[in-house]
Formats: C-alpha cells, structure tokens, sequence
C-alpha cells in the first residue's frame, strides 16, 4: 500500500467536569480564583443542555465521532492529551487551572484506539512531577505511546515510534512552546523530569530539533512533529509559528506538523507538498455553559482524517469532520453550526491558499 490515513484531533481534556461524570472520579477540590468543585462545571453544562449522565460507560464522551472514526479506519491514530492521569493531589502553585483524571478512568481514552498521546503543553504537569510520571505510566500500561514528557530530557525529546505497513514507520516527535502557558520550570533536563520545552521558535531551535530528528530517524521512516503553541483565541498565525513549521519541513525534519492550543480550529497550510495544522482546536472539554466573550465557539470542534504517502509523506488527501459537544459528548453538529465552522476554516485558509469543499457525507475536503 503506497498510503496511509492518519486520525488527528487537537486537544483532549478528560479532567474536571468530565471526569467527574466517569465511573471513578477524581477528589472534585479545585484551586481556580473562582471555582473550587469540579462538579460546578458539571452544572453549568446541565443548566445549558440538561441532565448529564454520571457514571457513563468509557465510549460515552466521543458519541458520534467513534462510529465515524471507526468507519474510515484510519491506520494511526493521535491526540494531544491535555490532562493528567493521576492521583497525585499537589497541584502545581500559582497556576490558574488543573486537569486530572482518575487513572481508573482511562478506558475512554484506550475506547478510541487511540495509538498516541502527545504530552509537551501546558497542563499535564498540573499536579507536578508525580502526576507527569503517573500519567507517562498510565499511558504506557494502557498500550498507548506517550512522546514529549518524561522523567529527563532524553526521554521527554524521544520520537513515539508507530508502526505502519511493510515495516515503515511514523516517528511523532511532541514539543511545546512557552507561548502557550507552559511554565519555565516545567522544562525536561538531563536529569529532571518534564517536558519537551523548545527555547523559543527561532532558527537555532529549529536547527536542534531537525538534528534531534536526525537522530533517531532510519531509513524509510516518516515524521510527524506535534507542537502546542501560541493563545487560545484567534485565527491569526503568528509569523513565528508559520515559519518554524516551514524550516522544519525545509530542514528534511518533518513530512506533517500537528499544532494544537488554541481552542478552535486554526488555518491548515501546504508547504512543499506537506500537510501543516496551525491549530487542530479542542477535541472534548468541559467549557459548556461557560460564558465566554470571544467570538469564537470551543464547542465546535474538528476531525481531521490525512492520507500521506508512505514513500514521500506528501499530503495526497485531508478530510475534515465538524462536530459539536453537548453534554460532554461530541454529537452531529445542526446545519448552523456546521456554516458557522466552514465560515471561519474558509476564512482562515484564504491567506494560506487553501480552501475546503464539501462532500456529499457532510465533511469537508481541503483543497490547494
């Protein structure tokens, strides 16, 4: 087979509201300025769509998206988890918000077949070095890969290696830029545990991640690099951003970039034949019901299904499938919201000279 069909999301974020709703929540006791139970979050969803089920089976929280991930059957499969697995109860000090999840609960993550957690951003140290190795450990009980975070910086630098046919392979490299809330201090050392940090996003990081790919790259394999970077709002693509991305592919370091932070979907480039995602938004949260001032929705959220040759890692196709949360449950989203998201993807791609088209199945098709 001369391809293959990766699943993409942006991030994933099982911890308050929605591990509260898990056979074995977490202690619900929060440190946020303003909220100090989980289950608050829970009740701002129910007074916008109604009851929540509590206890819900592992499949609950993907809903309608499963059955349409497992219909296309996409070889890979990859998320950035943006949530601790833990029981480790020392939050992180002076920072605003803390995901966990109950480790008991991680069935609606292996549920999915996901192959892949990415780690670098800025919430899995939420419960500091105890809860990053719990959550490292977790993962790699459950049978899925844990690139970007680890117990020094060799291990958090190291590629998750993802089998593919015919022997090749898919190296994911995950790394995380200061741009988007991560501390200082959670940075992977020789011989202290974090994260993959990137020192900023000039030519000499870019330089030292390509040699660090280099590395560890064989012959035939292919790479992804997945970086958590840049605000939560807004469409605009910072210059920075766009181009690190594009010297890691110029560089021979990178046949896909998977970006992810910002809770909407960003614009989506193809450079020199290779797939670029500025900014895959939010997979599942726990905002519904939260009042927000942004124009933007975090409630509608994206699928991005990439076939890449298996010689070359060019793009040859990407399909893009809406969703919407309600209920802590991805569903069908309704004929507005679907317009109100094709609005700001069509929008947003005109710059980058891409565009999508719809399909007769209600997905989009990235056109360039």
């Amino acid at each position: 087979m001369d391809s293959f069909t990766i699943f993409l999301a942006g991030d994933l974020m099982t911890g308050r509201g929605i591990d509260q709703i898990q056979p074995h929540p977490s202690n619900p006791k929060l440190h946020e300025s303003s909220v100090r139970d989980a289950q608050a979050y829970v009740r701002l969803a129910e007074h916008m769509n109604g009851p929540l089920p509590t206890r819900v089976p592992a499949a609950y929280i993907w809903g309608d998206a499963l059955a349409e991930i497992n219909r296309r059957q996409p070889d890979l499969r990859v998320v950035n988890l943006e949530t601790a697995i833990c029981r480790a109860d020392a939050a992180w000090p002076d920072k605003g918000v803390h995901y966990r999840m109950n480790p008991d609960n991680i069935g609606c993550l292996t549920v999915a077949g996901l192959h892949c957690c990415t780690l670098a951003n800025n919430h899995v140290m939420d419960w500091g070095v105890s809860g990053l190795l719990e959550t490292v450990d977790a993962l790699k009980q459950a049978g899925v890969a844990a690139p970007g975070a680890g117990s020094n910086r060799d291990v958090a630098c190291a590629a998750a290696a993802l089998p593919l046919a015919h022997g090749k392979r898919l190296l994911v490299f995950s790394c995380a830029s200061s741009d988007s809330g991560v501390p200082h201090a959670w940075g992977a050392m020789p011989s202290r545990a974090g994260i993959a940090l990137l020192p900023d996003l000039g030519e000499a990081s870019a330089q030292a991640l390509a040699a660090r790919v280099a590395e560890q790259r064989k012959p035939g394999d292919l790479v992804m690099v997945s970086l958590h970077w840049g605000s939560n709002w807004g469409m605009a693509v910072p210059h920075d951003h766009r181009r690190f991305a594009q010297r890691l592919i110029e560089l021979g370091a990178a046949d896909l970039i998977h970006a992810h932070s910002s809770h909407h979907p960003r614009p989506i480039e193809v450079f020199r034949g290779r797939l670029i995602l500025y900014g895959c938004g939010d997979l599942i949260n726990d905002y519904e019901g939260i009042e927000r001032r942004e124009a933007f929705d975090p409630s509608l959220v994206c699928l991005y299904f990439a076939r890449l040759s298996s010689k070359t890692g060019q793009l040859q196709q990407l399909d893009i499938v809406p969703m919407m949360l309600r209920r802590f449950q991805l569903t069908r989203p309704n004929l507005g919201a679907r317009y109100r998201l094709q609005s700001l993807l069509e929008a947003g791609c005109k710059s980058f000279s891409t565009g999508i088209r719809l399909q007769d199945d209600g997905s989009w098709q990235l056109t360039w």
